[in-house]
């Protein structure tokens, strides 16, 4: 339907420009008979000129539309290619929130080319991507979490305005920064004094009054003296005045864009309480959030106008600059204190949009059942969403009651690694609000820690061995919530007995910490590990198949400790004698 109706315009865009031709002859030939021998009368050439205004005002607005509409169909082809799982480098992929050093982030690829962050993220602010960013990044309490779930499930079906929300607005992305947005309106008020706000306008009319005297009776003295006037108090307040516009100079459009999101969600009217609320924040003294962005808007255009070359002179006449920024101040002084909630207001909006476009998009991904009692996750079907679903292995977890910890046998390749990163990444979308790729997911809430992409580091001189063990220690720093670790080819980076005899020491720390997890390794030896109450370790396994020379992974988990080993038969196979 969308391409249908961009197909549709772009028809009607064509014939409007023939139009518009043809009008342009036909002023050419009607101006050559109203000049030439025929001598028409020439206020017919009045005909054409105003034919071709109208059409050029109509053919703007089909403009607009046709942008629209251009934008509406990249908007689903965009949604196709996530459901194709074609969708890797074409969206948002937060790479300025990568940190190697967070505590899971860089281990379940987070963010970056291929991120979760760029398969769900549809915000166009910068406060929207931020907010995002940091529901990711820590887990949320209960309330909050049910809080989004009854918003995404709302706005999940709420297609039209999903869709008006990421296309509408003249540009697609609004490069506000709200930090900087932020501190200009909660400066103070340099501009505030009486003196300034009287001074202003009086002089701007004594200019205006000398350049009439200079009109009508050649008298210069009283303007130059005005001019002098001007120039002195726009020395003496250049900085107020420069601290007042510079901050917003440039940003007409990102706020005339910010105005239309704000728009739409105050004429939105949602059921859920959640959704409510947040809209009940976009007001100031009786004037809605978008009208008071829109005046500041205007203000900024004027703003931006003062530095056209041919305004110039009366603008200096005028104290413009000056002008212009006790304006800019005067709103600061009415709205600005409010700025900060609006933009919290539109950026957990489109954190919102961002989780229940993938909720719509992944249909049958339900929402995960949070349980009271010690830590638990079990999953049924469980599988990683950024593995594309031809290809996805889903398997079940348990995590409970007196097994707190899986230990993952296996050969390399074998699919070891990505269950960690399954159980992470969904246990991340679970604690953020969203819904999980899972059959079912009940848990307790649960602070994720992993240490799966540990590498040494030449930058900072450190190696594999030191990084992981610098990270193991930070899963023992207090968290509000238990601990779910995640620990792939634990302490590899030591001998053999240094690795059994650490990997049974931090084992037995973390569940007496009252963790639980998954540890994953191809060394054997660390399957038997001593010392702990039966059962407390679940030993789990996949399992590969030397086929003429090829490793096959089926990637499904089974009980038990991987019962063979291919590794030598590999090695044979390619032409290595061992």
């Amino acid at each position: 339907m969308r391409e249908s109706h961009l197909a549709t315009l772009d028809t009607l865009n064509a014939r409007i420009e023939s139009m518009r031709l043809g009008i342009g002859a036909a002023f050419l030939a009607l101006a050559w008979l109203c000049f030439g021998s025929v001598s028409l009368p020439r206020a017919l050439l009045l005909i054409p000129i105003l034919a071709f205004i109208a059409l050029l005002t109509y053919h703007q607005r089909i403009r607009g539309f046709r942008t629209q509409a251009q934008r509406a169909v990249q908007y689903y082809r965009a949604g196709l290619e996530r459901l194709n799982d074609h969708w890797s480098g074409q969206g948002t992929t937060g790479a300025r929130f990568e940190d190697v050093h967070h505590i899971y982030a860089a281990d379940l690829d987070l963010f970056g080319l291929g991120s979760l962050y760029e398969l769900l993220c549809a915000a166009r602010t910068q406060t929207g991507e931020n907010l995002l960013a940091s529901w990711l990044l820590a887990p949320a309490d209960l309330d909050t979490i049910r809080a989004r779930h009854a918003a995404i499930a709302e706005l999940r079906d709420r297609v039209d305005f999903r869709e008006r929300m990421a296309i509408e607005g003249e540009s697609l992305k609004i490069d506000l920064h709200p930090e900087l947005l932020n501190a200009w309106a909660q400066a103070p008020n340099r501009l505030g004094s009486r003196w300034v706000r009287v001074g202003a306008p009086l002089i701007g009319g004594l200019a205006v009054g000398a350049i009439a005297a200079w009109a009508a009776w050649g008298v210069l003295y009283p303007l130059l003296a005005v001019i002098l006037i001007e120039l002195a108090v726009g020395y003496f307040l250049r900085q107020p005045i420069h601290a007042a516009i510079t901050t917003v100079e440039s940003a007409f459009e990102d706020l005339k864009g910010l105005a239309v999101l704000l728009k739409r969600i105050e004429e939105e009217r949602f059921e859920a309480l959640p959704l409510q609320r947040l809209k009940s924040k976009l007001s100031s003294h009786s004037l809605k959030a978008s009208s008071a962005i829109l005046k500041l808007a205007t203000i900024v255009n004027f703003v931006e106008a003062r530095r056209n070359p041919i305004l110039a002179p009366f603008m200096l006449l005028l104290l413009y600059p000056l002008q212009i920024a006790i304006a800019a101040e005067r709103w600061r002084s009415a709205h600005g204190a409010l700025i900060h909630s609006w933009l919290e207001v539109l950026g957990n909006i489109e954190a919102l949009i961002s989780l229940s476009r993938h909720a719509y998009e992944r249909f049958e991904d339900p929402f995960p059942d949070f349980v009271e009692g010690p830590p638990a996750f079990t999953a049924v079907a469980i599988g990683h969403p950024l593995i594309a679903c031809a290809v996805r292995v889903c398997n079940d977890v348990q995590l409970c009651g007196r097994t707190p910890v899986l230990l993952v046998s296996g050969s390399n390749m074998s699919g070891k690694s990505t269950l960690l990163r399954t159980i992470g990444i969904n246990t991340v979308l679970a604690m953020a609000g969203a819904p999980v790729l899972a059959k079912s997911l009940r848990l307790t809430p649960l602070q994720t820690g992993a240490s799966i992409r540990i590498n040494d580091s030449l930058h900072e001189g450190s190696s594999r061995f030191y990084a992981e063990i610098k990270r193991l220690r930070r899963l023992f720093e207090p968290t509000p919530l238990p601990l779910l670790f995640l620990l792939d080819e634990l302490l590899q980076g030591t001998n053999s007995a240094d690795r059994r005899a650490g990997a049974e020491g931090l084992i037995r720390a973390l569940i007496k910490k009252g963790a639980i997890g998954l540890i994953s390794t191809h060394d054997l030896a660390l399957t038997q590990i001593g010392g702990l109450a039966p059962g407390v370790i679940e030993n789990v396994h996949f399992q590969d198949e030397l086929l003429n020379g090829k490793l096959e992974f089926d990637f499904t988990l089974r009980p038990g400790v991987v019962t063979k080993s291919n590794g030598i038969e590999l090695m044979r196979s390619i032409g290595l004698d061992v």
